[in-house]
């Protein structure tokens, strides 16, 4: 039955109640993490954690968007929806990782940006924008694992990697399959045709060359086998950062600008 699922379903088992959120896989992948907080600049936002932890003595800094689990853990945590804050303190730790020349892994789990009023007016477009520009140029390895939801630029603001991996029940996509269905049918009735449209399963992001691979999850999905998942990741995490430890950081860099700059279809015109 699992081999067999739409888009749409694989929408709904990322979104799981159970599943493992950011703070789950750090605490089962690293040990000694120590989270810290703040962009030096507005406040510390919630939705969006990080900090140092190790692995096997090796240290990397660690980012992530975090959902919480009753409503008032929702609530603190924005429902994973980053202000621009969030996305603040996350270059602030990228920047640090570089300063120290340690690895940054990213868990990707977002339905989007925070979309209010106050968190445009503080810059919200700007922030996702300097990440992008950010991430590309950062000197040390970025590896971008999409545990959840992968929704627009809220996803994409800590998605620019040297590797970019989809556990095998996620999606990824310029918005979600209800907003596409709501913008263009002017309804939620049409969600898992809009799913099925926008091509945001692990399968077909990969296929289409915008991600470098799969992480297999436990039958039935990532929450009914935590440990197997986090044992996973965490064996990618060692293998990935092994061989791009053997880069030189102007050739990681460039590597990184080319792998993107090669994703869609573009013509270039010569101007009159």
């Amino acid at each position: 039955m699992y081999s067999h699922l739409s888009g749409w379903q694989k929408v709904q088992l990322s979104r799981h109640p159970d599943r493992p959120y950011t703070l789950d896989y750090i605490q089962g992948i690293f040990d000694d993490f120590i989270e810290l907080h703040g962009d030096r600049n507005v406040k510390d936002d919630k939705a969006m954690v990080g900090g140092i932890g190790s692995i096997e003595g090796k240290t990397y800094f660690v980012i992530g968007q975090q959902k919480g689990r009753n409503t008032k853990q929702r609530q603190m945590r924005n429902f994973g929806m980053a202000n621009p804050e969030g996305y603040r303190k996350a270059l602030r730790l990228m920047k640090l990782a570089e300063k120290f020349n340690k690895p940054i892994i990213t868990f990707i789990d977002t339905p989007g940006a925070s979309p209010g009023l106050e968190a445009e007016e503080r810059g919200q477009g700007e922030a996702i924008a300097r990440n992008l520009l950010e991430m590309a140029k950062l000197k040390v390895p970025v590896i971008c694992f999409i545990i959840g939801e992968g929704a627009s630029g809220g996803a994409l603001g800590i998605g620019v990697g040297d590797r970019v991996y989809m556990l095998e029940y996620t999606w990824y996509s310029v918005i979600s399959p209800e907003s596409c269905s709501s913008i263009l049918w002017r309804s939620w009735d049409y969600k898992e045709k809009a799913a099925d449209a926008l091509k945001l399963t692990a399968d077909d992001m990969l296929k289409n060359g915008l991600i470098d691979g799969i992480i297999k999850e436990p039958l039935g999905g990532a929450h009914n086998n935590p440990d197997e998942i986090f044992a996973n990741v965490k064996k990618e995490i060692k293998k990935i950062t092994k061989e791009l430890k053997l880069l030189e950081p102007r050739d990681l860099m460039m590597k990184r600008i080319e792998k993107f700059s090669n994703m869609g279809v573009f013509n270039e015109e010569p101007v009159a």
